[in-house]
C-alpha cells in the first residue's frame, strides 16, 4: 500500500507529464523571465539638455547645406495642355486631342533663367493621373516581358489583351496608355540641342524586366489608340516604355524623357517644337514640359532642408529653454522635499 502510493507522482509518472503539459509556465529562460543585462538612463536636466542641444548643432547645418543644394538647382516648368489647343477647338479638346488628321504640333518658348549645367534632365510632368489604380496597376504581364515563349500570358491583361484572338504585347493598360508627346529643342540662333534617350530607365528593369527576345506585336491595333506606338526592336531597348511602366504612387509625378548634354547659359532662348498627342483632357489632366538640373542631393527640392532646419531649430529652442528653467528653478535629483505629501505635510 505504501509502495504503490510511494510511486504515485515520482519522475516520469503520467501525473507529472500531464501537468506540466498543460502548464502554461514558459520554459526557464533570461529572456523570457526579463534577467538580460539593460541600459536604463536617468534623465537628468544635464543629460536631456545636452542631447537637445546636440541634435540641434548637427541638423541645422545639415539643413542649411540641403536647403543651399536645392536652391542651386535651376529648374524651368511649363504647362501647355491649355495653350497647345487652337482657339477653334478650345470647347471641344477631347475631339482635337482625339482627332488624327488634326495637325498637333505646338511651339514654346522657354529662357533660361540661370546658367544650367550639363547634363539637364528632360522631364513629362502628368497631374490627376491616378497610375496607382488597382485596375490600371493588375493590367500587366510580367512574364510576357521576360520572355518570349510567355507571348500568349495576358490573362492578367484585361481588358487590352488580345486582338482578333491574338495575343498583344506589351499587353495591359499600363502599356496601352503609353506617353507619346515628342520635344524637339533649338537655342535663338536655330542651334538644335540634341535629346540623348539612352540611359534613361533603370538599369535593373533593361537588364531583368524586359526581355532580349520579346519584340511588339499587335500592339495599338484594336479600334481604339490609348497612346504611343512601339518601334520593332525588342523591349529591353525602348527605354520609354521602360520609364513609363514604372508606375507612380501619386497623381502628380514626373517621368525622364531625355538629357540635353551641353550647358545652357544665362538668357537663352530655348524653343520647344513639341507634339501635343497625348490626351488628359477626357480627365482634366496637366501637363507640364519640365527642364531641370541636379545637385548632389538630387532634383529641385526644399523639403528635406527645411525639414532638418525646422528638426533641429525645435532642438535648440528647448535646449535653450530647459537650460534656463534649469538655472533659474534648478531641482536636485532624489530630492525627497519635492514629493506632494513633503510639501504640504499639513494637508489631507
Amino acid at each position: 500500500m505504501n509502495a504503490s502510493s510511494s510511486n504515485t507522482g515520482g519522475p516520469g509518472s503520467d501525473e507529472n507529464t500531464a501537468v506540466r503539459r498543460n502548464s502554461n509556465r514558459p520554459k526557464y529562460s533570461r529572456f523570457t523571465q526579463q534577467e538580460l543585462p539593460a541600459c536604463k538612463p536617468i534623465l537628468t536636466p544635464k543629460w536631456v539638455i545636452s542631447v537637445f542641444l546636440l541634435v540641434g548643432v548637427v541638423f541645422i547645418p545639415i539643413g542649411v547645406v540641403s536647403l543651399l543644394a536645392s536652391r542651386d538647382v535651376v529648374e524651368i516648368v511649363d504647362r501647355y495642355d491649355a495653350i497647345c489647343v487652337p482657339q477653334n477647338s478650345t470647347d471641344d479638346k477631347v475631339g482635337y486631342i482625339t482627332n488624327s488628321d488634326q495637325d498637333k504640333t505646338c511651339v514654346r518658348t522657354l529662357t533660361v533663367p540661370k546658367k544650367m549645367k550639363q547634363p539637364i534632365y528632360v522631364y513629362y510632368q502628368l497631374e490627376n493621373y491616378y497610375q496607382n489604380h488597382r485596375r490600371y496597376v493588375k493590367s500587366r504581364s510580367d512574364q510576357q516581358l521576360r520572355s518570349a515563349s510567355k507571348m500568349d500570358d495576358t490573362g492578367s491583361c484585361d481588358p487590352e489583351d488580345r486582338v482578333n484572338g491574338k495575343p498583344i504585347v506589351p499587353c495591359g493598360l499600363i502599356a496601352w496608355s503609353l506617353f507619346n508627346d515628342t520635344y524637339s529643342f533649338a537655342t535663338n540662333n536655330n542651334k538644335s540641342l540634341v535629346v540623348n534617350k539612352k540611359g534613361i530607365a533603370w538599369k535593373s528593369d533593361r537588364d531583368h524586366k524586359f526581355g532580349k527576345d520579346v519584340f511588339p506585336s499587335n500592339f495599338q491595333s484594336g479600334p481604339l489608340i490609348g497612346g504611343g506606338n512601339l518601334t520593332n526592336v525588342s523591349l529591353d531597348k525602348q527605354e520609354d516604355l521602360i520609364v513609363w511602366m514604372r508606375t507612380a504612387a501619386l497623381p502628380t509625378f514626373r517621368k525622364l524623357y531625355g538629357k540635353i548634354e551641353e550647358d545652357l547659359m544665362e538668357g537663352d532662348v530655348i524653343s520647344v517644337t513639341l507634339k501635343n498627342n497625348y490626351n488628359t483632357y477626357s480627365f482634366d489632366g496637366k501637363k507640364k514640359l519640365v527642364l531641370s538640373t541636379t545637385s548632389w542631393i538630387g532634383g529641385k527640392n526644399d523639403f528635406l532642408g527645411i525639414a532638418y532646419l525646422t528638426v533641429g531649430g525645435l532642438c535648440f529652442f528647448l535646449a535653450m529653454a530647459f537650460t534656463v528653467v534649469y538655472l533659474v528653478k534648478p531641482r536636485q535629483l532624489g530630492d525627497p522635499t519635492y514629493l506632494s505629501w513633503n510639501r504640504n505635510p499639513g494637508g489631507n
